[in-house]
């Protein structure tokens, strides 16, 4: 069974919503084909097959419902988690949902994570790599990830889309090609360097893109952690807190980029990965046929494509 645990599904509605809410970049998402109109599922659902993949994890990112005002952020979660759970109740044997969180507001990202995952019986939760311009390490978001940890829930971690908060990336119009890894690397980094994954190891952290620039950088993060003023508050190496998470496979089809993932991270935290409607067609067929195509062992490729996303989400897959 292959599970891409990488895959969106927005209707114009949400986007509608967003739009409403102040939302300036909600036109890059519409007619991609990851909506439920006309015969877009069903194009979807051939793809899918056509490619192997029997059901898809969605999530909202990066049109999350993260505002300032908390009336908004709350009507805007709870919106998109009822549209994933009318979805997956109809197509159950396809898709698997993560609810949004109506960050940065604490209180109702607690109890709209209650409501997704108790009873609309979503299957973890996802969030963007930076939260209006807020790091996930922001002490005031350690409740939820307390929560979090306490279900043992899967947190899926996707870019924003804000070239990290750098100019230099969207000004020159970098946001994504460059942007999205950066702020992949970026996002692990915080995590890694606040001990996030040591106080809350029950959390199954998933990171796209490979983890972006991670699998180059670990070693010069594991010599530089050896300078106390660094990371003085964090026992273990980086490279050893990096192995508590989980990555995508999404590398466009570049296989070194791959092998250095697998390499620097290890096969067993690799799992299946689309960025479906981003990668669509060939490219979606491309971004699952990489992997066995890689010249990895076997064995290993096997496990990212067939193995491991099913361990990580459990006894939320059905059959």
């Amino acid at each position: 069974m292959r599970i891409d645990v990488h895959a969106h599904l927005w209707t114009d509605e949400y986007l509608d919503l967003l739009e409403g809410y102040g939302r300036t970049d909600t036109a890059f998402q519409r007619g991609m084909g990851a909506g439920l109109g006309g015969t877009e599922l069903e194009a979807r659902f051939a793809l899918m097959d056509s490619a192997g993949v029997t059901r898809q994890v969605l999530s909202a990112p990066p049109q999350s419902p993260h505002f300032a005002d908390p009336r908004h952020a709350l009507h805007a979660a709870r919106f998109v988690n009822d549209q994933y759970a009318e979805v997956v109740a109809h197509w159950p044997e396809r898709f698997l949902a993560l609810a949004s969180l109506p960050l940065p507001h604490t209180g109702p990202a607690l109890e709209e994570l209650a409501r997704s995952l108790d009873e609309l019986g979503l299957h973890g939760a996802c969030v963007t790599t930076s939260v209006l311009d807020r790091s996930l390490t922001d002490p005031a978001f350690a409740p939820v990830l307390a929560e979090l940890d306490r279900r043992g829930a899967v947190l899926f971690v996707h870019p924003a889309g804000c070239g990290a908060g750098s100019r230099l990336v969207t000004d020159f119009h970098l946001t994504w090609s460059v942007g999205a890894p950066l702020e992949d690397t970026v996002a692990v980094a915080h995590l890694i360097r606040a001990g996030v994954p040591g106080r809350f190891p029950r959390i199954r952290f998933v990171v796209c893109h490979l983890g972006g620039a991670l699998p180059m950088l670990l070693r010069r993060m594991d010599n530089q952690h050896a300078w106390e003023w660094q990371a003085p508050d964090v026992a273990e190496q980086p490279s050893a807190t990096a192995r508590r998470l989980w990555y995508d496979s999404v590398g466009h089809g570049h296989a070194p980029a791959l092998w250095a993932a697998v390499e620097s991270l290890g096969a067993d935290r690799i799992v299946l990965g689309t960025d479906f409607p981003y990668e669509n067609g060939d490219l979606f067929r491309t971004a699952v046929a990489y992997v066995e195509e890689s010249g990895l062992p076997p064995g290993q490729a096997a496990r990212i494509l067939d193995a491991n996303a099913r361990e990580l989400f459990g006894a939320a897959v059905p059959g």
